[in-house]
């Protein structure tokens, strides 16, 4: 796949303001972010959240909403034209016309925004995706990984410089699901800017750049991946000991963050932000074990996933106000 051409702004997308209401319902509730270029940026929520009309505004499948959306510094209302040749879609439905062949379909697709591509080029793509086998296949008779990865092609024939993933990997393998993250990092890598939505957290932890969470049409926080996982993570040191836990342990430790993983394990909770290797809780608990006489077979750490902290920011806005969430 060929390079594209960097944007020199500061962010490509800039949403303002953005409100979408159905009658009473606001599914978009005041929405402002900007997305910069050549970034993964996730954006999370549960169902119902407003992620998917968020992208119908931004791509302008959605209209008739309040506020502004610019990418590239163009209108995506006024000039329409422009910003629908600048933005790729991927949505959640398998999109394709079932009487064509692969290459038939992308021949349409590109023919749809006024490019011509040639034979090689569209074999190209379709090997990029491991699709050139299949070239001449009629698409019903692909699986659905394939039609998945199809998909992507048919939103790169135009070669966007901003490409929206609506639940890429939804009912998708293992197998293939990697794959994909392999695609989606190549073409970040080329220079394309990505909106990624998914329910699979762990795949905006190992993509993302920047991560958006949306509830209820509002748009909860908008942050680093790494700013969120210190700020609302922590770092945990796990101790497998040789005998069951002395109860007298976790007496002897209650200042600390303790818990009691199973009648011969232990965690100790710490701050994110914090080495564990050199954190005063650890050296105590460690110190303190080793004099009680306790037997150390393992030591491990880890650390908040990204699921733990959506859950934790979603469980705060769910809360009533002035009350903590619920664990």
């Amino acid at each position: 796949m060929a390079k594209v051409k960097p944007y020199a702004g500061e962010t490509l997308v800039d949403v303002v303001g953005v409100t979408k209401r159905y009658g009473d319902l606001r599914a978009v509730d005041d929405v402002s972010m900007g997305i910069r270029p050549g970034e993964i940026f996730a954006l999370l929520g549960p169902n119902g959240a407003g992620k998917t009309t968020l992208i119908g505004c931004v791509t302008g499948l959605i209209t008739g909403f309040e506020g502004a959306v610019k990418i590239a510094g163009f209108d995506a209302v006024e000039d329409y034209q422009i910003t629908r040749r600048l933005v790729g879609l991927v949505p959640q439905e398998l999109n394709y016309d079932a009487f064509f062949t692969a290459r038939q379909c992308l021949e349409f697709q590109a023919g749809y925004f006024g490019v011509k591509m040639s034979r090689e080029e569209i074999d190209e793509l379709l090997d990029q995706f491991s699709l050139l086998e299949k070239a001449d296949a009629n698409t019903r008779w692909l699986s659905g990984g394939m039609k998945r990865r199809l998909m992507i092609c048919k939103a790169l024939v135009h070669d966007p410089v901003l490409l929206f993933l609506d639940e890429p990997t939804a009912g998708v393998d293992v197998d293939l699901r990697d794959e994909l993250w392999e695609y989606v990092e190549a073409l970040r890598d080329r220079g394309t800017t990505i909106v990624l939505t998914t329910h699979y957290l762990e795949e905006a932890e190992k993509l993302a750049d920047r991560v958006g969470i949306i509830n209820r049409g509002r748009l909860l926080r908008v942050d680093a991946r790494e700013a969120l996982m210190e700020e609302f993570g922590h770092r945990h040191v796990d101790v497998r000991l040789g005998a069951p836990v002395a109860s007298r342990v976790a007496e002897e430790n209650r200042g600390l963050r303790l818990e009691v993983l199973g009648e011969d394990r232990l965690r100790l909770h710490t701050r994110s932000g914090e080495e564990v290797e050199g954190d005063p809780a650890v050296q105590r608990l460690m110190k303190g074990l080793v004099e009680a006489g306790e037997e150390i077979l393992e030591v491990s750490g880890g650390r908040s996933s990204l699921e733990e902290i959506f859950r934790k920011v979603l469980n705060e806005d769910r809360a009533p106000e002035g009350a903590e969430g619920v664990p």
